[in-house]
């Protein structure tokens, strides 16, 4: 038998899977260290809206800086179609869905929010099927599925009620999965530094309008130097999570990326428990190990099979 040897191409889309699911990882590790985060953050500036803009503020700032000091000679090279799927991802992915979420946190019960918000790849998955022409086959599907039970485990839908909150959250989570999917797409065509920097830009012009538009940019001037330094510490975060998000997007399949992201419940929880010295309950526990390993398996069965050339090609219709 004549011994075969991966195509040059094959091997590339190898590579580019294998730095985005690490990119994704980061990814997962900056998510999870922020969410914990921002539960202290948050105490410190009361308005969701304020502490939202401001927090993004701080990331639009910082992504617009790397992306001027590298240059940003892509930018100029932007066509009209690209420019508003940029507007586009400012408001699905850095404006609307951020108010609507913290404001229905305000309202919905803590079981339902945490619930909600974290069957986001649940709704890529199913997004990216028809929309990216991703292919999942049975493998994949066994890997979402045990990510899904281990996060009924972990944040097990008891005493979840219904209501105006939990409506805003819901659509939050459906914006932020719209936005994964034209991400992915316009990722095609541009760097993933112009989309990060476009997204957190626009969406900050957005935010602004809106506290100019309910009467609340004056309260900024309000805040101490407490307040500063967490929206200085979680802005950067953010700046971190939006890098290495749009990057591993550009590289690996949406479903795959977003699964990966799924596993910084993880980092949240061991953090929440170094914090009250309390360990987590058995089902917890069970929980958390299979999700590790949901998402071990996803990336694995990711890697080997390697679809991606196609995939790239069909998502780049939108920048053509």
């Amino acid at each position: 038998m004549t011994p075969t040897h991966a195509t040059p191409t094959r091997t590339r889309d190898r590579d580019d899977l294998r730095r985005g699911a690490l990119l994704a990882l980061v990814t997962a590790v900056v998510s999870g260290v922020a969410i914990y985060l921002n539960a202290f953050a948050v105490k410190q500036v009361p308005d969701p809206a304020v502490y939202t803009t401001l927090k993004n503020g701080v990331a639009a700032v910082a992504l617009l800086g790397l992306l001027a000091a590298s240059g940003g000679g892509s930018v100029r090279a932007l066509r009209p179609r690209q420019w508003a799927g940029l507007a586009f991802l400012g408001l699905v992915g850095g404006s609307v869905p951020f108010l609507l979420f913290f404001t229905g946190l305000a309202q919905a019960s803590a079981p339902s929010a945490a619930f909600i918000h974290k069957t986001l790849f649940v709704w890529v998955a199913l997004l990216a099927v028809p929309l990216l022409g991703e292919r999942l086959g049975w493998a994949q599907i066994g890997g979402l599925g045990a990510l899904l039970v281990a996060l009924l485990l972990v944040a097990p839908p008891t005493g979840v009620a219904w209501g105006t909150g939990e409506t805003l959250i819901a659509a939050a989570t459906l914006l932020w999965a719209a936005e994964v999917i034209v991400a992915r797409r316009l990722l095609a065509g541009i760097g993933s530094s112009v989309a990060a920097a476009g997204r957190m830009g626009f969406g900050l012009a957005i935010l602004v309008g809106y506290l100019v538009v309910t009467g609340r940019l004056g309260s900024i001037a309000a805040l101490d130097a407490v307040g500063w330094a967490w929206v200085l510490v979680t802005g950067l975060l953010l700046t971190a999570y939006v890098a290495t998000w749009y990057a591993a997007l550009r590289l690996a399949p949406a479903s795959l990326v977003t699964s990966v992201l799924a596993g910084g419940a993880v980092v949240t929880a061991g953090l929440q428990a170094l914090g009250s010295a309390q360990p987590l309950a058995p089902a917890g526990l069970i929980g958390y190990g299979l999700m590790l390993a949901a998402v071990a398996a996803l990336v694995a069965v990711g890697i080997r099979g390697v679809p991606l050339a196609a995939t790239l090609g069909r998502a780049g219709s939108l920048t053509r």
